[in-house]
């Protein structure tokens, strides 16, 4: 699978995971999404805040701001729900919660999530 059509599919299940989460009750706001190598280095290279290898940079992650109910949430924990929902939507999705970054969603590639 080429690197656009795995943006494609990331894409795709990114909005499934924002119509499952708001079908629950959660609100989303975007926070980190691309991360754009002038900034913070190409893939492999730290530059700036974040893991060298961050898939940010391929425009395969994005962390999103949780809301219930009006209040904004931040524990790993709070995410749980949604994790599980992402990480059954394609073999490559991978939620930070695994590693206390729950607000993390992800397509491995290349060895990084």
């Amino acid at each position: 699978m080429s690197l656009s059509e795995k943006q494609q599919q990331f894409t795709y299940c990114i909005a499934n995971l924002i119509l499952f989460a708001e079908a629950t009750g959660y609100k989303l706001t975007f926070g980190d999404a691309y991360r754009d190598f002038r900034v913070f280095g190409r893939h492999g290279i730290k530059k700036g805040y974040g893991r060298k290898n961050s898939c940010h940079k391929f425009r395969l992650a994005v962390d999103f701001n949780l809301f219930y109910n009006g209040e904004y949430l931040t524990d790993t924990e709070d995410y749980r729900v949604l994790g599980e929902y992402w990480e059954g939507l394609h073999p490559a999705a991978r939620w930070g919660g695994h590693f206390d970054d729950g607000n993390h969603f992800s397509f491995e590639h290349e060895g990084s999530q």
